[in-house]
């Protein structure tokens, strides 16, 4: 394992020379035990420094979450990877199709579904949170009119809007919202108590 010096100057070469962020947090587990390292600042402009307790936005790191939700479903036998997504929406929701063949939820986990990576109806108010504001019925409206221009599964393109959708459709099926399923099936089992969408504040 690398010492902390070690790792403490890569973080230094990606904040100071690279300007890859004004900060990084990194937590190392091994045989020795648990260790963090910090290096830089909260943000820019913001001087306090970071450690273990620094709370972090882990943006698409959440379509980890989901595709394991999926893989943890699939092994519980609720869904199939090849389930067509539609299977788990309202009757009322047209899902796009293409040549006959229907999106399936591993076409949504890969980001081969031909979805584009943002809907169209996609208008944030607050730029600093653009997911906030926009709701299952303008979810719904898009699907039902959007048309595919390439054959599902054919082409690999980075969709926020497929990512989103497979955490809407999984929750759906289990019954639940999106944030007490990955609360209770993986940051509860796994002593995640610091992994939340809500914030609990001690």
């Amino acid at each position: 394992m690398p010492s902390d010096a070690d790792i403490r100057q890569i973080l230094v070469d990606r904040v100071d020379a690279q300007h890859q962020s004004v900060g990084i947090v990194v937590g190392v587990i091994g045989p020795e035990g648990r260790r963090v390292i910090a290096y830089g600042h909260l943000e820019k402009g913001d001087s306090r420094a970071l450690d273990g307790n620094t709370v972090f936005e882990i943006g698409s790191v959440t379509k980890v979450f989901t595709s394991l939700l999926l893989a943890d479903m699939v092994q519980r036998g609720e869904v199939k990877l090849d389930d067509p997504v539609a299977k788990y929406l309202p009757a009322n929701v047209k899902m796009p199709d293409r040549n006959g063949k229907a999106i399936t939820l591993i076409d949504l986990a890969t980001h081969t579904s031909g979805l584009p990576p943002l809907p169209a109806n996609f208008n944030p108010k607050d730029p600093t949170n653009p997911y906030a504001d926009y709701s299952v019925d303008q979810l719904y409206q898009f699907l039902s009119s959007y048309q595919l221009t390439r054959d599902i599964g054919s082409q690999y393109q980075y969709s926020n809007l497929g990512g989103g959708l497979l955490g809407h459709v999984l929750a759906r099926r289990a019954g639940t919202d999106y944030e007490t399923l990955v609360r209770s099936r993986i940051c509860d089992p796994l002593g995640m108590k610091d992994t939340r969408i809500t914030l609990l504040l001690r």
